[in-house]
């Protein structure tokens, strides 16, 4: 689903799902999965870094903000590509770890997208403020739409809940 097929969310796109031109940007970053990592770090929790060296059961990595950080090999993570930067569903993670999980639902939170999908369940952020996601159009925009169809969302979860029982009752009603 495209920026021109969001436009049936009204305002509210742009809290549900990524600009086009930003999903284009991150699948052209470069990136190197050998050397990107996430570190542990005391006042963050987890910075991205790259990767310097590997020995002796430590591992030393050179954060972005330019910190060096020599850690215990088990607390580096690796990170995912860019393009799963903001993703709806972290099931389809190549890397699906702690770091991993909470840097996405962070961007995603900054952004305003407070839903997100992990598998079959509906992962919300409390944004502690109103936000456009809940008027008519948006209802109305996830009627009758497959749950892959649409980005995340609790009326997505509803209206499928619904369909699902509809076709219950007409199966049940052929017997």
């Amino acid at each position: 689903m495209g920026d021109a097929e969001m436009e049936c969310f009204g305002p509210a796109a742009v809290f549900l799902r990524k600009p086009e031109r930003e999903r284009i940007e991150a699948q052209n970053t470069p990136f190197d999965a050998k050397t990107a990592y996430f570190v542990t770090e005391p006042k963050e929790m987890y910075l991205k870094g790259v990767l310097q060296s590997r020995e002796g059961g430590k591992a030393t990595v050179k954060t972005f903000c330019g910190q060096t950080i020599t850690v215990k090999d088990d607390a580096i993570h690796p990170m995912n590509p860019p393009k799963y930067d903001k993703i709806e569903d972290m099931a389809m993670m190549t890397h699906l770890n702690e770091p991993t999980v909470l840097y996405n639902l962070k961007e995603r939170y900054a952004a305003w997208m407070i839903y997100t999908y992990s598998g079959l369940f509906c992962v919300t952020v409390n944004p502690y403020k109103w936000l456009p996601v809940y008027d008519a159009a948006v209802v109305n925009a996830y009627r009758g739409k497959k749950r892959i169809e649409a980005p995340p969302h609790i009326f997505s979860i509803s209206d499928n809940a619904y369909q699902f029982m509809l076709t219950g009752i007409k199966q049940f009603a052929r017997y």
